[in-house]
């Protein structure tokens, strides 16, 4: 489904929600350019005065006479910013996404990834890491879910990482199921996965009534310190950690979930098919480089 937001995107479709972050203040001294593409946005797409449409600053890329400027789109029912480009001169805007062939883009996808302190599922020397950026509450994050377990045990040459991305705006219980996570990780790593598997399985009978009967509910049957775990939920620690996590999805630009990446290749949704294509190739790759 698309709605407003998504179809400014012209490619931002709704799965589980935005990442609806800080809205970016109204830029002082607004450019011809900026009012033009504002004018273009809300007469192409219909966007009323209910729509809050804030075009920043166009950036010249390089010398290539294309700037970048960012679109923040802001509804009753969330918000969200996309990239768009426009010429120099003010003539053309694209949207899309522009790619340096001068880069990596794996690479760069890789370095702006923080695992430190992230759940790992499988071997940790594996060659291919698969990065989960999800959310508990996310009916697609459980098919994801419901995929990769049926999935991974046939690829012992790939780990699974999680990282916390909890979009509050739609989901109320969300970040408590993420707190959960890491609390439950604190007092045994092991553990996080039989919580991730809880969880997921439990999602249709989770509400923001009882979240948190369930996550203790967990943590009980994972035999875990009651006392030191819901000092663990009401505590800084964990809440650093989830907004920290948050934080680095928002530095690769993720904005749904959920996201994965294999060996830095994206994957936005519940695709398998997508997934075990790049796992098969990261493997083929690596085995001809022994040759």
């Amino acid at each position: 489904m698309k709605n407003k937001l998504g179809v400014v995107g012209g490619m931002l479709l709704t799965l589980c929600g935005w990442n609806v972050a800080a809205q970016s203040a109204p830029v002082a001294g607004t450019s011809t350019i900026q009012k033009k593409i504002e004018t273009y946005l809300r007469h192409a797409f219909a966007l009323g005065p209910d729509v809050q449409v804030t075009v920043g600053a166009p950036k010249e890329i390089g010398n290539s006479g294309i700037q970048e400027t960012s679109i923040d789109v802001k509804t009753d029912q969330g918000s969200d910013t996309v990239k768009m480009y426009v010429t120099k001169d003010g003539q053309y805007l694209l949207r899309g996404e522009l790619s340096d062939l001068s880069k990596d883009p794996l690479a760069e996808n890789i370095s702006k990834m923080k695992l430190d302190g992230a759940p790992v599922l499988g071997d940790p020397k594996a060659t291919v890491t698969l990065v989960e950026y999800a959310d508990f509450e996310c009916p697609v994050c459980r098919n994801l879910h419901d995929a990769l377990r049926g999935m991974l045990p046939n690829y012992p040459q790939a780990k699974l990482i999680f990282k916390d991305f909890p979009l509050d705006a739609v989901h109320p219980w969300a970040r408590t199921a993420s707190l959960g996570g890491r609390c439950t990780y604190q007092q045994d790593p092991k553990a996080f996965w039989k919580y991730y598997d809880f969880i997921y399985d439990q999602q249709d009978l989770i509400s923001p009534a009882n979240i948190y009967e369930k996550v203790l509910d967990s943590a009980g049957k994972a035999n875990l310190n009651t006392d030191t775990f819901k000092a663990c939920l009401a505590g800084p620690q964990a809440a650093s950690e989830v907004d920290a996590s948050v934080a680095n999805a928002n530095l690769l630009e993720v904005r749904s979930t959920p996201t994965v990446f294999v060996n830095g290749r994206r994957v936005v949704g519940a695709d398998p098919h997508a997934i075990q294509q790049y796992i098969d190739y990261e493997l083929a790759q690596q085995k001809i480089a022994k040759k």
